[in-house]
């Protein structure tokens, strides 16, 4: 009745036509949707002017939500199933009078069940749908795992006798407390929600008076809990025992991995510990198979550059390089490449440290450096083996360079990686480590740089300004300012209101032209190499970058994050 009593008032003050509602009835009908949210989702009616029409007609203020934070206290007055079932959620408390946004002024069922539940004087603001659903969200989802979390550490905490910081430990006690069901179910809730979000990293930090854990969602660390300190050690002792290692050595680094089944999923973790002032830190790496990305089509190659790449990668002998900083995306670009190259008539070898995921054709070896099994020692194995191509993990010194680029003069096709900051730096920190540069400009066929940033969040991408003055600062031509349209997302529930969802990469390719050989073997800096190469048509990674702002891909935000100016 309600609904189309709104109908009706928005039909007469022509904000929307009689075939309009009538349709909006329809998909309310269908969704069980209010009737305003099926108006917007219909586009009938901009949810702005459908806001400022219901304020003026109903006489009441409006609330922009997501630029208030409301507090703990006034969120605890109203249980979630009211808020969730009629999207609505308290504001602020003036005495007895309790303010309640919504985006339905006519929804006095809502108001009633409010008023029943908190015995307050109940006063309706207006907010949008969707602000609201957010606000839902972020202040309720948060506060129910919050407190499905401390019941569980309550479960564990009166299961389990912890021994004091101070005391010497007791290394049966400890396993006993970490094969505890409690602990078990806690840990692998963990585990599930890190899996759940996508991230690709878990933070499991001890300090002095709080033990947090923090999840790295697209790049970027956020806070996920604080469980009780009392429960430091039965977590760390699990995850140690669960990665098979040493739970009675806590001074020296150790490497692990875990193998777990989530539904159909098969994941490896990577698990890492090491020795810090309070404890031990233990960082897992999520190796999701499903996740990983192997089309090179698909990784944020333009199309110059991957035509460069494909052409590099498919010479029959020569060096490529891929460079950038830890968790750049090298890795998944190597594995692609080695995808497009993986058929029967080749033998491929990899020699990594360590074998993040396991490619079927290719023979992969796991380095151990504690038994002498390092690049240099892999690679002179691989050279008796018969290899077509070969993969490095990474060049880290003159031995395994010299190595390398032996194997690709005698013939074989060499992909490695180093951790250099852009594509023409690469060229000189290999002559730096001692490699002749007749060598370098005999064997290097190509360089790719990259970063990896995040996406624009496609559910709320909205398109935004920026000062003038900031997007030249960035390298933005006058066209591009005068005629670009720019994005940001908003943030909602599916990009968890960060307004980002998923990453790209962005690529530096320097191909080693005559020109640019010439240069090298004149013995010339970084930096006139990169001009060299930028002359003669190479994006830099700061260009690429500002291409994938231009198609609405990423952010200026991101951009300057992630690549320095040229």
């Amino acid at each position: 009745m309600a609904a189309r009593r709104l109908g009706a008032l928005l039909v007469k003050d022509n904000k929307i036509t009689p075939e309009q509602l009538r349709k909006a009835l329809e998909e309310q009908k269908r969704t069980g949707a209010r009737l305003g949210e099926s108006l917007v989702k219909l586009g009938y009616i901009e949810e702005s002017e459908l806001l400022k029409f219901l304020s003026k007609h109903y006489r009441l203020p409006t609330v922009n939500l997501d630029e208030i934070e409301i507090p703990p206290e006034i969120i605890a007055l109203v249980p979630s199933e009211i808020t969730v079932k009629h999207n609505v959620i308290p504001v602020k408390r003036e005495g007895a009078r309790l303010l309640v946004a919504t985006s339905d002024p006519t929804n006095l069922t809502a108001l009633d069940a409010i008023r029943m539940k908190t015995g307050y004087t109940v006063e309706f603001v207006l907010a949008s749908d969707q602000a609201l659903k957010r606000a839902v969200e972020k202040y309720y989802k948060k506060k129910e795992e919050e407190s499905q979390l401390a019941e569980l550490w309550a479960e564990i905490e009166e299961d389990l006798e912890v021994v004091k910081e101070e005391e010497e430990e007791d290394l049966t006690e400890s396993q006993k407390e970490a094969e505890a069901a409690p602990v078990i179910k806690l840990v692998n809730a963990i585990l599930a929600e890190a899996v759940k979000r996508k991230a690709s990293d878990i933070h499991v930090e001890p300090y002095e008076k709080d033990f947090r854990i923090r999840f790295r969602v697209d790049g970027v660390l956020h806070e996920f809990t604080r469980p009780p300190m009392k429960l430091k050690n039965a977590i760390l002792t699990r995850l140690k025992i669960m990665a098979d290692m040493d739970i009675a050595e806590k001074r020296l680094p150790q490497d692990g991995r875990i193998k777990l089944k989530f539904g159909q999923k098969e994941l490896d973790f990577r698990v890492n510990s090491l020795p810090t002032l309070f404890g031990e830190k233990i960082v897992l790496r999520l190796l999701d198979k499903s996740n990983l990305q192997l089309d090179l089509t698909k990784l944020g190659f333009e199309p110059d550059q991957l035509e460069i790449f494909k052409k590099a990668i498919h010479q029959p002998y020569g060096m490529v390089l891929v460079t950038g900083p830890t968790g750049s995306g090298k890795t998944t670009t190597l594995y692609s490449a080695l995808m497009e190259l993986n058929t029967p008539e080749v033998n491929i070898s990899t020699a990594e440290d360590p074998v993040e995921y396991n490619l079927h054709g290719i023979n992969q070896v796991q380095m151990k450096e504690d038994i002498g099994l390092n690049f240099a020692n892999a690679l002179r194995a691989f050279l008796r083996q018969d290899p077509d191509i070969i993969l490095v993990g990474e060049i880290r010194d003159f031995e395994t360079a010299e190595i390398g680029i032996k194997a690709a003069l005698t013939g074989h096709l060499v992909l490695s990686t180093l951790h250099t900051n852009d594509a023409a730096s690469t060229v000189t920190r290999l002559l730096n480590m001692g490699v002749e540069p007749f060598l370098v400009t005999a064997t290097l066929i190509c360089v790719v740089a990259q970063r990896l940033v995040r996406k624009v969040c496609e559910n709320c991408k909205e398109p935004t300004k920026y000062p003038e003055k900031l997007l030249r600062e960035m390298g933005f031509s006058e066209d591009e300012i005068k005629n670009g349209t720019f994005y940001r997302g908003k943030g909602c529930d599916i990009c968890g209101g960060t307004g980002y969802k998923g990453r790209i990469a962005v690529h530096e390719v320097l191909e080693m032209s005559e020109e640019i050989k010439e240069l090298v073997l004149e013995g010339a800096s970084a930096g006139e190499i990169k001009a060299k190469a930028i002359e003669q048509g190479m994006l830099s990674l700061r260009k690429s970058a500002l291409v994938k702002v231009l198609r609405g891909v990423t952010t200026v935000e991101e951009a300057a994050r992630v690549t320095a100016a040229d």
